[in-house]
């Protein structure tokens, strides 16, 4: 288990569940290590700020994380965390690795922009 403040996702079940019912979804997926950490907290500072926005984590290493280490889009990345941001179900942005709050800002308010409607 991941500790942070962050809704875990725990099974492959979770994560569908939590895609069919938020329109705007973002998960780490990490471990507790220095490259996850930091990526974990700035996501648990944004949460009310982007409230229309979910905020989720899931332990890179349980099998049930396939879900997401098997998406084509992060095939290729290397290293954790990796970073999920899904609209409607669907990924529209895949990240590895740190992140600054700056990047991470600037990914939710280029693909969750309230003001936007797809």
């Amino acid at each position: 288990m991941l500790y942070t403040n962050l809704k875990h996702l725990e099974s492959a079940e979770d994560h569908k569940i939590a895609l069919s019912e938020n329109e705007n979804v973002m998960v780490i997926c990490g471990r507790m290590g220095p490259m996850c950490v930091p990526v974990y907290v700035i996501a648990e500072t944004l949460e009310e700020e982007y409230s229309h926005v979910k905020f989720y984590d899931m332990e890179f290493d349980n099998p049930e994380s396939s879900v997401i280490r098997s998406l084509p889009e992060v095939v290729g990345f290397k290293g954790t965390p990796l970073t999920i941001y899904y609209k409607s179900g669907k990924v529209v942005r895949a990240t590895a690795r740190i992140q600054t709050r700056k990047q991470v800002e600037a990914i939710l308010n280029e693909e969750f922009s309230p003001l936007i409607k797809a």
